[in-house]
């Protein structure tokens, strides 16, 4: 049974002085980013680029090197020996490849979302794990300096208790043939709460609001709120249609605000030490209403931040955990959560904004093998 922790603890076969040898699978928007990155990487060798479309997968090839390119995993697979796979293909072909390239005994990294449900998610997580294998989701921003340095301040206690997350990722996009904006955006942000929050993200239910006002049949514009621990609440806004793009997420503590903005390089974060002060002195009805509220208004700071490319810090963290026999930072149980989560608000969704409940990984993984 694979452990809620997602260990591996597997003796790695790799030649510890040889690089790891990966394909990309998909040369359409995110393939050429990851292989760029990958071509980059002194822990990596770019074998191979895989697309149907060969002359899409040549211009990818040409610029790096002209690696060599395939037009399906089959004929990758039966032409030369890699360790791994990286698939930035349409969601709803994540699982098929994804298990295919598992069976095969190579390492997998997936574009997110890990897979279109999470039925063929839990498939791809246990194919992995009765292999010993690396399954990787590809949560970009957490390898961003920013989003790192968030989760250290969180795990160092610097903002407090978190009382709530407000997060928004609103642009004028590309409105996707194959998912509504919660499945496009979304996991974005479901990702890092998930990297930053200890313990994870593990919502009982959440509630989705979807407005589709350009008649595509799909939510083009949504609201996803759902409950953090002790009480804490937590809103997620994406929009395909906004003139105007933002990338914000506030997190509030007891002791301090903190402002992520990724669009301005110079300060990306800011900490900002106000807040309200709320004395419990009692619990009854009559001296709460007499309890004082002060408003504490203090220094505002900003953590220096390396420019690091996350997605190069991705592919190494890729290598790490192959040759170190673990699980990624971002693994496919991270994956899986965020999938839980979409999922949920997918239910919502069809039910006109009612909460629905979030499956859980530990009731997934009960007979796991």
């Amino acid at each position: 049974m694979v452990s809620n922790s997602d260990p591996l603890h597997q003796e790695s076969s790799v030649d510890p002085g040889a690089l790891l040898k990966v394909a990309v699978i998909g040369a359409g928007y995110w393939g050429p980013n990851l292989a760029r990155n990958f071509k980059a990487s002194q822990a990596w060798e770019l074998s191979a680029i895989v697309d149907q479309d060969r002359g899409r997968a040549l211009k990818v090839a040409g610029p790096l090197g002209d690696v060599p390119v395939f037009e399906s995993l089959d004929a990758l697979l039966s032409s030369i020996e890699v360790d791994a796979v990286a698939i930035a293909t349409p969601a709803r072909t994540h699982h098929l490849i994804a298990l295919a390239a598992l069976e095969a005994g190579k390492h997998v990294l997936v574009e997110k979302p890990l897979a279109g449900s999470r039925e063929l998610g839990m498939a791809m997580v246990d194919a992995a794990a009765e292999r010993g294998l690396v399954l990787m989701a590809d949560h970009t921003y957490c390898y961003t300096p920013a989003v790192m340095k968030i989760r250290e301040l969180i795990e160092q206690g610097e903002l407090g208790d978190i009382l709530f997350i407000d997060s928004v990722r609103i642009n004028l996009g590309l409105v996707q043939p194959d998912v509504d904006v919660f499945w496009d955006l979304a996991p974005h942000d479901l990702s890092i709460i998930d990297f930053i929050m200890p313990g994870g993200l593990r919502p009982d239910s959440v509630a989705a609001h979807g407005a589709d006002p350009l008649g595509t049949g799909k939510a083009c514009v949504g609201h996803l709120t759902f409950a953090l621990p002790n009480n804490a609440m937590a809103h997620i806004n994406v929009n395909w249609l906004s003139p105007t793009k933002i990338r914000q997420m506030i997190i509030g503590g007891t002791k301090r605000t903190l402002v992520w903005d990724d669009l301005v390089p110079q300060q990306r974060i800011s900490v900002y030490d106000r807040g309200i002060n709320f004395e419990k002195a009692s619990t009854s009805a009559a001296q709460r209403q007499a309890q004082a509220i002060s408003y504490r208004m203090g220094d505002t700071w900003s953590p220096a931040l390396p420019e690091k490319e996350p997605l190069g810090l991705m592919v190494a963290e890729f290598a790490a955990s192959i040759r170190e026999g673990r699980s990624a930072r971002t693994s496919g149980l991270a994956g899986m959560r965020v999938l839980n989560v979409l999922e949920a608000a997918s239910r919502s969704l069809e039910q006109g904004g009612e909460r629905s409940f979030v499956a859980s990984i530990d009731v997934q993984l009960e007979g796991t093998r």
